[in-house]
């Protein structure tokens, strides 16, 4: 296996959980999945048959306590994310979304008949999930969504559109995110086969491939109203998960970072040009150092914001900081990678431009850069920029 890009010895802080966690994912990324990821990569697929694996090592709803999940430590989740990502944004993402978007709403904002009629089968990998926010016309505002959930009897009845949902053609349930009668914004669970309810395939992507993304579509979509999460009470509930999801981000981040760096690290060594290696030219070795401070940088933030997770103390602020500058180091790392590759950098023969394609999605989704930064802007100022 090879070793991660650790200069500071950051990974001597952790404990044997985190050891093993690293160390069980890591094998799993080199022997299952880099091995087909360039293939599915270029079909646009998503390797289903690698679930029951990801499954067995406790990585679905590793985060969270009871129902079949493991109860891992914040640095144990963010630590699998980042050798998720090491393979693909796509696997990290698969991992990312069942548990901190789809099971995490359950286990935060579900009744206790809920969480044990859903979250083992979940956490077992028997059920796939998806999470329904973002809208054709609403992606950075959410609150201005148009599904709407009418109460109708004993039942709600959901109408709209979302789209961009990872995992969508894959979903066995979607938490969907729509606006009831009163306005208010709550999460109801969807299983597929109810009636009214469609999930299609968005292809034709140059990034992430190697993931399944698709539309919800909701026509008169009846569901009982005891499948309303009952504790979801306003849009705070939705971005209380994508919080939860973004965490991961800032840890995978560090991942594809770190793969481009080594990849690129490994080609200049052995490539030689005007009698000697490229990895011995000065123009090398200043963007070298250069790469290998921020992916520093970026592991520092990562593991202060486990920490302060960890004591109760991680506030949605510091995670957009995290996501914002961790994503924006890894894709300048990756594009710089891609350049210094020179002609073989397109080539899927290296696994840098499947990463630096795969950030660009990574940039936007979940809070794009610009809106991380408004809100950290708001957290300085006491001023809202969107509001």
């Amino acid at each position: 296996m090879q070793e991660p890009v650790d200069f500071l010895a950051l990974d001597e802080m952790l404990g044997d959980e985190e050891r093993l966690v690293r160390d069980t994912v890591r094998r799993f990324v080199d022997e299952k999945f880099l091995p087909v990821v360039a293939e599915h990569f270029e079909a646009g697929t998503f390797p289903t048959d690698l679930v029951p694996a990801i499954a067995d090592m406790g990585l679905l709803g590793m985060h969270l306590e009871g129902y079949g999940c493991a109860g891992a430590s914040a640095t144990a989740y963010g630590v699998a994310c980042r050798e998720l990502e090491r393979g693909d944004s796509g696997l990290r993402s698969f991992v990312s979304v069942q548990g901190s978007l789809c099971m995490f709403p359950i286990w935060r904002y579900g009744s206790e008949e809920q969480k044990e009629r859903w979250l083992p089968r979940m956490a077992a990998g028997e059920l796939i999930g998806c999470f329904g926010l973002t809208e054709p016309d609403h992606g950075s505002d959410p609150a201005g969504m148009l599904t709407r959930a009418r109460r109708v009897g004993d039942s709600y009845v959901l109408s709209g559109t979302k789209r961009w949902i990872t995992n969508a053609p894959l979903a066995d349930l979607a938490i969907v995110w729509a606006r009831d009668d009163d306005g208010r914004v709550g999460g109801f669970v969807v299983e597929r086969g109810t009636q009214g309810f469609e999930t299609r395939d968005i292809t034709r992507k140059l990034s992430l491939r190697a993931s399944a993304t698709g539309e919800i579509l909701l026509d008169d979509c009846r569901i009982p109203a005891a499948n309303r999460l009952p504790e979801a009470k306003g849009l705070r509930a939705p971005l209380s998960c994508l919080t939860e999801a973004r965490y991961g981000i800032a840890w995978g981040a560090v991942g594809a970072a770190t793969v481009c760096y080594l990849a690129t690290l490994d080609y200049q060594l052995s490539r030689a040009q005007f009698g000697k290696p490229l990895a011995a030219n000065q123009l090398s070795q200043q963007k070298r150092a250069d790469m290998l401070t921020a992916i520093t940088h970026a592991q520092l933030l990562a593991n202060r914001v486990a920490g302060l997770k960890e004591q109760g103390r991680l506030t949605p602020e510091h995670v957009s900081m995290a996501k914002r500058a961790n994503v924006r180091a890894a894709i300048d790392i990756a594009r710089e990678c891609r350049a210094m590759l020179g002609a073989n950098g397109v080539s899927l023969e290296y696994p840098v431009i499947r990463h630096m394609t795969n950030l660009e999605s990574v940039l936007t989704y979940e809070g794009t850069e610009e809106i991380h930064a408004l809100v950290l802007g708001e957290h300085i100022t006491g001023h809202s920029a969107y509001r």
